[in-house]
């Protein structure tokens, strides 16, 4: 592929980004005239190497950004690591809400959501945590019906393997804003992690602001990045939840920020979350809530209780030294049983005798 180098439209912790333009097309494969390129000097292109083995891996997802290839060029005397993407011509979520100075309308923040947990779905099926999942790493694609895409894989790792064995060892990776209990407490970057991250992105998609109510400069103060730490990893502290979501987006969030790591939910389970369902960008029809006051509560519409309300979910290995348990929220016997009995089943009559059976 023959490319040239546009303005620079980005700066990340480890490349540069910039517009491209491409010219001629390879005989197997067509690519846009429009790419993003992430650049860095060879002798530091670990994160951006790292990026590409990903989402090599995960290969194709209508939620994760897509990658064309990767290319070397020599650059005012110095050697550089390219990384060919897809361009964004949205732009990302943290700069839509940024120029906004608002949050955004429900019915955005529930389809932009339901994108972003179908992506985790694919990237934690196949093994990965993201590791740093924010609003500067969703995307935004097309015009009018806006689609997001996560990206941003330089941080991203493979969770435990079943054989107990953590590849990736203790280290802190990814942003403090958006970091959960664990791995502030235990360095441990795994699935559930990124599902704490899901909830502080949510949080800031409806607010405006960030869940822990701290701008970018108190970030660049050391004390309050350490006393931020010690706020996310000790007591019962979580992020705060805006007053101003529904029921639902409430419910959905404090399953994003449960404390223990083993208690919180997967990604499988939040995408049968009634908060998720959205269809072509409008809210669902009725109130989940509403629906359980008025004792017409559907089964397709309520929050799952526990992992087995999920067919085909997989257990994800976690880096601790315990495994990953995630304990079910089980309905009691009562509970169950009640749901068996509708108002069309005829009761009987158990004061009539005559049609027992003695049996022995």
């Amino acid at each position: 592929m023959e490319w040239i180098r546009r303005e620079t439209i980005g700066h990340g912790s480890f490349s540069t980004v910039s517009l491209a333009t491409t010219s001629g097309s390879s005989t197997t494969t067509l690519f846009p005239p429009l790419i993003a390129v992430k650049s860095s000097g060879v002798v530091c292109s670990a994160a951006l190497m790292n990026e590409r083995y990903v989402l090599d891996y995960l290969g194709d997802s209508s939620e994760i950004v897509r990658c064309f290839g990767e290319g070397k060029t020599v650059e005012n005397g110095e050697e550089v690591y390219n990384l060919f993407l897809e361009y964004a011509s949205g732009g990302n979520l943290a700069d839509r809400i940024k120029n906004s100075g608002e949050g955004l309308p429900e019915f955005e923040v529930r389809r932009f959501t339901r994108s972003i947990v179908k992506g985790l779905c694919h990237i934690h099926k196949n093994g990965f945590s993201h590791c740093d999942l924010k609003l500067e790493n969703v995307l935004v694609f097309g015009d009018g019906d806006d689609h997001v895409k996560i990206s941003d894989f330089g941080l991203a790792k493979r969770t435990r393997s079943s054989d107990g064995v953590n590849d990736g060892g203790v280290e802190i990776r990814g942003t403090p804003l958006y970091m959960a209990p664990e791995c502030v407490n235990h360095g441990e970057f795994e699935s559930p992690a990124d599902i704490w991250a899901l909830g502080c992105s949510v949080v800031e998609m409806s607010s405006g602001k960030t869940a822990w109510c701290l701008d970018e400069g108190d970030m660049l103060r050391s004390n309050n990045v350490m006393s931020l730490m010690v706020r996310i990893g000790s007591g019962d502290e979580v992020p705060r939840i805006p007053v101003e979501m529904s029921e639902e987006g409430k419910d959905f969030v404090s399953k994003c920020f449960v404390k223990d790591a083993a208690e919180r939910w997967t990604a499988q389970m939040l995408l049968d979350h009634p908060f998720l369902a959205v269809d072509d960008g409008h809210e669902s029809s009725g109130s989940y809530l509403s629906l359980m006051r008025c004792g017409e509560e559907d089964e397709a519409s309520v929050s799952p209780r526990n992992p087995f309300d999920f067919p085909g979910w997989n257990s994800v290995h976690s880096p601790v030294n315990e495994s990953v348990r995630f304990s079910s929220l089980v309905r009691s016997p009562e509970e169950r049983i009640s749901g068996l009995v509708s108002e069309m089943i005829v009761v009987p009559d158990w004061s009539v005798s005559c049609d027992w059976v003695n049996v022995r």
